[in-house]
């Protein structure tokens, strides 16, 4: 899967080119760096560079809004929505919710100090599909913590 994914980023990359979107063009080549980068580390798993990625723009983004430079948060954003489009279509509210309930049930779950063993089967059972800080959430408040 990763191939496929750093193949979209270079053929998306070359056509951004083709049409002069600098920006875009930056974007993806960054994307395309860290990808590459992943495959020879060794962990060839794409999903996680992404969602890394991702999740480095909508911090910046936020630091960027605090510090009142709405400027730079929107463009880390813009990279942050970029980046989205390549991962996989999220999962729903009421899907991760089941999930959520199936894994309290099989864990026996009870507090909040058993929340990382929830978590755990959650996130492997979403696989990319869900980012971390909205199924810790929903686990905490499924946990009543």
């Amino acid at each position: 899967m990763s191939d496929s994914i750093l193949e979209r980023v270079r053929e998306d990359t070359k056509a951004a080119m083709k049409a002069g979107e600098r920006e875009r063009v930056g974007t993806l080549r960054m994307l395309a760096n860290a990808l590459q980068q992943d495959e020879k580390e060794g962990d060839g798993d794409a999903i996680a560079v992404l969602q890394r990625e991702r999740k480095k723009r909508i911090e910046a983004a936020d630091a960027f809004e605090s510090g009142d430079r709405s400027d730079r948060a929107a463009a880390e954003r813009s990279e942050a929505e970029l980046i989205e489009a390549y991962l996989p279509e999220q999962v729903s509210d009421a899907e991760l919710a089941e999930l959520v309930d199936a894994a309290v049930e099989s864990t026996g779950a009870g507090s909040a100090r058993e929340m990382g063993r929830v978590i755990g089967l959650v996130m492997a059972e979403v696989k990319g599909r869900a980012d971390g800080k909205r199924v810790s959430t929903m686990v905490r408040e499924r946990l009543g913590a």
